[in-house]
């Protein structure tokens, strides 16, 4: 197996005046190159602080990352360009993500000026052919790039938010609650996007989630989180099938079924 993550004995403690919270507990994780991880659990069970530490944008309290073989723990901002380079995030509210002020051909441009984007990219393409391929890729018109974010409906700022994400061609894409702010319509459109994406494009996908349901249509594997620790992981087909935590099991019988394409 190619591991592009691994995180040895995770932990994030906050301080809240004399209070501690632990908010990652002990994480142990491997994420294979182009594998699809499923991080789920209910709110406040550290997926999301999880992730961020992934991604570089919190520091860990103790433990180790390594992305790409690289020890990322620890690094400083300015030795952690490969890392932004290739790691991009979607977040639960695609309105608040968005800069209201930019339209949305600069929103999703801005990655590229980035000399490590560039460099990343390395084949001359132009920023506005970069654009216009993500815009087709995630089902925009060309035309959009022109307007305002509060112009585009909920599940449309998403898939800006989405193809912004993409510009740059990164290595592995983060989605953070990539439908729960969404009108249950709007939902399955989004995910069989992502689904098709990461299967075309080669993307190492992880997902958090407190919904069961929206990692088995996304992720080969999954992680349930619970208190800060990882209670119960496996194959998703497997965990879904034959849950052997009562929480998982839980989980489960709380979110109500989905109509969405499965992804191959």
């Amino acid at each position: 197996m190619d591991e592009l993550y691994r995180a040895e004995a995770l932990s994030r403690r906050f301080s809240h005046g004399r209070r501690q919270v632990l908010a990652v507990d002990n994480v142990h994780l491997v994420v294979p190159r182009g594998g699809r991880l499923g991080i789920v659990g209910e709110s406040g069970s550290g997926k999301s602080t999880l992730v961020r530490m992934l991604a570089a944008l919190d520091r860990p309290t103790a433990g180790r990352i390594w992305f790409d073989q690289h020890e990322i723990t620890g690094l400083r901002e300015r030795d952690l360009g490969f890392l932004r380079a290739s790691v991009q995030m979607v977040f639960q509210d695609p309105l608040s993500s968005l800069n209201p002020r930019m339209r949305v051909g600069d929103i999703i441009t801005e990655p590229l000026r980035s000399r490590l984007v560039r460099r990343q990219l390395d084949d001359g393409i132009s920023a506005d052919r970069r654009l216009a391929e993500v815009l087709d890729a995630v089902g925009l018109p060309a035309d959009c790039s022109d307007r305002f974010p509060h112009e585009f409906s909920g599940g449309q700022r998403q898939r800006i938010a989405i193809a912004r994400a993409l510009a740059p061609r990164p290595e592995v894409l983060i989605a953070d609650e990539p439908v729960s702010a969404l009108d249950v319509s709007v939902r399955a459109q989004v995910l069989n996007l992502l689904a098709d994406l990461a299967r075309e494009s080669g993307l190492t996908l992880i997902v958090v989630s407190h919904d069961l349901l929206v990692v088995r249509h996304l992720c080969d594997h999954l992680a349930v989180m619970k208190n800060g620790s990882i209670v119960e992981s496996g194959p998703t087909a497997e965990v879904y099938a034959d849950p052997q935590q009562d929480y998982t099991r839980a989980l489960l019988a709380a979110v109500p079924r989905i109509q969405t394409r499965r992804s191959s």
